[in-house]
């Protein structure tokens, strides 16, 4: 069911799945405050439906059109408090290369990647353009200063590492 349906209503178990920026918070509402709001109070309805357990997932990769997408988990989890949360999958993927089981580390690597792109003027689950690789979405970031990279998955590129020094991306 929706989370509009749910409503008004709590079960024992709630599964809430898609939780991965431009799903939830969808991509349109993402560049309206009033839009990102509106889905927070919505996934606020989502998690308050569960009486005893509450199961949150996204996907680590997923294929749109025939491409491979991966997509970044939802800033909605990530305002979860750490200590609420208990990962049920064998690994984590943090936001930089390689997979660790330590889900603070990803967390913090999370963060930090976060922090890059905003200090870039770009953020994690942006649309972004470019002029040979055409559009795509920000998934990761790295460095700082004047080093700072983005790993952006274009839609028909796939993904690639772009030196912001160099790649002259227009926000979308």
């Amino acid at each position: 069911m929706t989370v509009h349906a749910a409503k008004g209503l709590e079960f024992d178990a709630v599964f809430v799945s898609g939780l991965e920026e431009g799903l939830f918070p969808h991509e349109n509402s993402m560049n309206d405050r009033k839009g990102l709001e509106e889905e927070r109070r919505l996934m606020y309805v989502a998690v308050t439906r569960a009486r005893k357990r509450l199961y949150l997932s996204s996907a680590q990769s997923r294929m749109l059109h025939g491409q491979s997408r991966y997509p970044i988990r939802s800033r909605f989890v990530d305002e979860i408090p750490a200590e609420l949360l208990h990962p049920l999958s064998a690994t984590v993927k943090p936001a930089f290369r390689g997979n660790t089981t330590a889900p603070w580390l990803a967390a913090a690597s999370a963060d930090a990647s976060r922090q890059v792109a905003s200090t870039s003027g770009f953020r994690i689950g942006q649309s972004v353009a470019h002029a040979k690789f055409g559009s795509g979405v920000v998934i990761n970031a790295e460095g700082s200063g004047d080093d700072i990279r983005l790993q952006i998955n274009f839609a028909e590129h796939g993904v690639k590492w772009l030196d912001l020094r160099y790649a002259k991306l227009t926000a979308c």
